[in-house]
């Protein structure tokens, strides 16, 4: 389970600042910024706080509220243009840099804790943190709203474009999603970077 060691060693006010949707075929990538007061440490929630992919999708969404309540937080998002335009790593740094200037106009933060082993730049110091979300409660806690935020989103753009099972895969490769795309057709909501996309596309110029 995370625990706050690392927020309390570096002191201060200290963010976490996790991502979701990296690997998927369509919808954005989405990134949140996420600053637990210490008066926030004694709520009985607060110990649930784990890795998004280690909760049930009821526990995130219930987490979810309750960090929204308790805590400091941000979303921030690069969208599927921007993805194709300039690399999904990029893209997740934009994301991330957005969240934490949204995050910063409503604290002052000094230190940012960032998940995985690259960090954004931002206007403060950062450390990244492989495994955060497994290590660090600020992560934690961001990485269930970026989950939760990017779920409902794709699940509302899945009635528009029903087909894709994107209410379930949440735009991830899925077997469904692939025969969708071959069968249906490329939405302006895929990655048209990403493969098979890419490759369907150039074949459709090409022929």
């Amino acid at each position: 389970m995370p625990d706050f060691l690392l927020e309390q060693q570096i002191g201060g006010e200290v963010c976490g600042i996790d991502e979701v949707g990296r690997g998927p075929l369509a919808g954005p990538v989405t990134a949140a910024a996420v600053y637990i007061p210490k008066e926030t440490l004694s709520h009985d929630f607060i110990a649930l706080i784990n890795d998004s992919k280690k909760l049930t999708a009821k526990k995130r969404e219930t987490l979810s509220v309750q960090i929204k309540e308790h805590c400091l937080w941000a979303i921030g998002e690069a969208s599927v243009e921007e993805i194709d335009q300039i690399n999904i790593l990029q893209a997740t740094f934009t994301a991330m840099r957005r969240a934490f200037e949204s995050l910063s106009k409503q604290c002052s933060i000094n230190h940012a804790l960032i998940d995985g082993n690259k960090s954004p730049s931002l206007p403060c110091p950062s450390t990244t943190v492989i495994k955060g979300d497994q290590t660090s409660t600020s992560i934690a806690a961001a990485s269930i709203l970026a989950k939760v935020h990017r779920d409902q989103y794709m699940a509302r753009i899945a009635n528009d474009h029903p087909g894709y099972g994107w209410e379930s895969n949440a735009g991830y490769g899925s077997k469904k999603h692939i025969e969708a795309i071959h069968q249906i057709g490329v939405t302006p909501y895929h990655r048209k970077s990403f493969e098979p996309i890419k490759s369907l596309l150039d074949s459709s110029i090409t022929n």
